[in-house]
């Protein structure tokens, strides 16, 4: 059970009473005739074949409130989107795939290209991208909630809580984040974000100063957390980034656009567990390796908007101070997990803080030396500036393919 503490410049909506699921459901079912509700679920092929997605659409299908339900395939040939039609067809909502790797969305893809407005590469965030986009060609939900498809131990009270807080009516958030105990198989998880993300953050704060922004990362008790929830209104004018600083770059967009009482974030599960990624000791192209790249150019390019100025001398007083930060808090994982019977190993902890030091110089070495870098995608409201009918093209080539397979 959570405890009711507010901490930080968001508000925290905690578990407090094991409240049942089925009267939260009832409620969101009437929010719904108000506030019509979609799902965006980022899906690699792959995980078709893993254990957890079959489990979540099976949970999925008793969530009745959701009118809407928008899959982005990766990574998929023809007869894979067609197995996929098959796979999430179980589902009793309206839903859509997105064949990303599609003719048809490849050549809205290519005119994108041509005018500069297209993901430049692949992975998590260009998919939800175009997924948003998709959302907002549809045009059937005011709140969309998006979770990963990796979560092996899933209950739809997950997603119930997550869309909550942007569903009712009587409260004004316009997103919210899903926070949980990275805590499964007697192990606690979380690595990036425990011994990176918070010291980092901690490390920032005592080497440039007392921030706002960095005040505000610091409320989050899940930042990475790839759960989150928002009104349709938000999409349009949402910049985020196409590598592994998706959810920093969103929580940093909603803190340009939004006032913090309009932000919240809410306990989503008791256990929470999904696909690992490899630390990748020697390969910083991959793995957590190559996301602790990414997170840290996040904020620093986040930061450099605000004014502050780097140099190579700011980011070696980073690194210094950050690693001694981060040595203090496997001490306090260490006491935490052994008050509470968990495991925890030291030499992979600090093995993992001495990579992740090494990181965040070599992302302060990339920032500084790609100063033309374009971070984050065009937003939707700019895309449609130049291209006034993309909307309807990204909905008739969904379709399209939609009724071409299906009908196979």
């Amino acid at each position: 059970m959570g405890d009711f503490y507010q901490n930080g410049i968001i508000t925290t909506l905690h578990n407090l009473s094991r409240r049942p699921l089925e009267e939260m459901e009832q409620e969101l079912q009437r929010f719904s005739e108000k506030r019509p509700m979609s799902l965006v679920l980022p899906s690699l092929y792959s995980e078709l074949q893993g254990e957890a997605l079959p489990h979540i659409i099976k949970e999925l299908k008793g969530a009745s409130y959701l009118g809407e339900v928008i899959i982005g395939l990766d990574r998929a040939s023809e007869d894979e989107y067609r197995h996929a039609l098959e796979f999430f067809g179980e589902l009793p909502q309206h839903h859509r795939v997105l064949w990303n790797e599609g003719p048809r969305l490849q050549a809205i893809d290519a005119k994108l290209q041509e005018q500069g407005l297209a993901p430049r590469e692949l992975g998590k965030g260009r998919n939800v991208w175009y997924c948003l986009g998709y959302a907002l060609a549809s045009g059937k939900s005011e709140a969309i909630a998006l979770h990963d498809c990796d979560i092996v131990t899933y209950e739809r009270g997950l997603l119930a809580k997550l869309i909550y807080p942007v569903a009712n009516p009587s409260f004004n958030y316009e997103f919210c984040k899903g926070y949980y105990a990275r805590v499964a198989d007697g192990k606690i998880n979380g690595r990036v974000s425990r011994l990176l993300v918070t010291p980092l953050i901690r490390a920032l704060k005592k080497t440039i100063g007392n921030m706002d922004y960095l005040d505000y990362l610091d409320s989050y008790r899940y930042p990475l957390a790839g759960e989150f929830s928002f009104r349709r209104d938000v999409i349009n004018d949402l910049r985020i980034p196409s590598d592994w600083g998706l959810e920093i770059g969103v929580l940093s967009e909603m803190k340009r656009n939004y006032a913090t009482n309009r932000l919240c974030q809410v306990d989503i599960a008791d256990i929470y567990d999904h696909k690992h990624q490899d630390l990748s000791l020697n390969n910083d192209q991959g793995g957590l390796s190559k996301m602790s790249i990414d997170i840290s150019k996040a904020m620093f390019r986040k930061l450099a908007t605000y004014g502050v100025v780097f140099n190579e001398e700011t980011f070696r007083s980073i690194k210094a101070s950050y690693f001694r930060i981060a040595l203090d808090f496997v001490e306090t994982y260490k006491n935490d997990a052994e008050i509470n019977g968990l495991k925890l190993d030291i030499h992979q902890e600090e093995s993992a803080v001495e990579l992740f030091s090494e990181n965040i110089m070599k992302a302060g070495d990339r920032f500084l030396n790609s100063p033309m870098e374009k971070p984050f995608i065009p937003s939707w409201s700019r895309v449609q500036s130049a291209i006034p009918d993309i909307f309807e093209q990204l909905r008739e080539a969904v379709e399209a393919d939609h009724e071409e397979f299906l009908n196979q």
